[in-house]
């Protein structure tokens, strides 16, 4: 079954909801991300090579920090973290929306059906992001970093995300970006999961259990009106 398919079938049975990473998947703010570690290490002096930059990706910050060899070994990883976002310069890199991301969001809650942002990231860049890309008043619940004690690749926060829109992971929907995000949906049980190829490819993503790899979250957005009389119904009975 096609991806557009088979996330259509899935977010029309009743009780399904749709669970979302947020950097990579919902705006391309991975490369915004990593010019703010590159800065960072530039500002330390230290020599740091892309693969360990891009090894953060998908990840919280103070445990990437903590468990990474580099640098930083012995020196406070949320101290490492809180100076790394003040490097953040969204002006010089602004992340840029994925095609679908906002569409999909829109069209799902207008089917009633339940969404959640589930990110390493902290609660306000979420609601930044969603802010930025107009959907912050649909209702969109947010599993953030705030709120597990493990990040991905731990499924703890998926399940979060799940149980904060009353659904069990197993009829949820899940996009992410990196083979950690993919790990923490797959772990935590999720139906369905879509590897989405802004940051790693889409082999990448499937060797690490990606059910399909999209380019992008069109395959998200619904189709015609078809999903969304099949689901509204649904929800109105809950």
């Amino acid at each position: 079954m096609a991806p557009a398919a088979a996330v259509g079938a899935a977010l029309a049975a009743p009780g399904a909801a749709l669970l979302l990473d947020l950097d990579g998947t919902l705006v391309d703010s991975e490369p915004t991300h990593r010019a703010a570690y590159r800065r960072y290490f530039a500002r330390r002096g230290w020599r740091v090579d892309e693969a360990a930059v891009r090894a953060f990706a998908g990840r919280r910050g103070a445990e990437a920090f903590a468990e990474l060899d580099g640098p930083w070994a012995g020196e406070d990883p949320h101290e490492l973290t809180a100076a790394v976002i003040a490097c953040l310069d969204l002006a010089a890199d602004p992340p840029a929306p994925v095609p679908g991301a906002a569409a999909a969001i829109a069209g799902w809650r207008a089917a009633g059906v339940p969404v959640a942002v589930v990110t390493s990231a902290a609660r306000a860049w979420a609601a930044t992001v969603l802010d930025r890309l107009g959907v912050a008043d649909l209702g969109v619940a947010l599993a953030t970093a705030e709120d597990t004690a493990a990040g991905k690749p731990d499924p703890a926060p998926y399940r979060h995300g799940a149980a904060l829109v009353g659904a069990e992971p197993a009829a949820c929907v899940a996009a992410e970006d990196t083979p950690a995000g993919l790990a923490s949906a797959l772990g935590a049980g999720v139906g369905l999961v879509l590897g989405v190829t802004t940051s790693h490819p889409a082999a990448e993503l499937e060797a690490a259990g990606a059910h399909h790899a999209v380019a992008d979250l069109t395959a998200l957005v619904p189709r015609a009106g078809k999903e969304v009389a099949r689901a509204r119904p649904q929800r109105a009975r809950r």
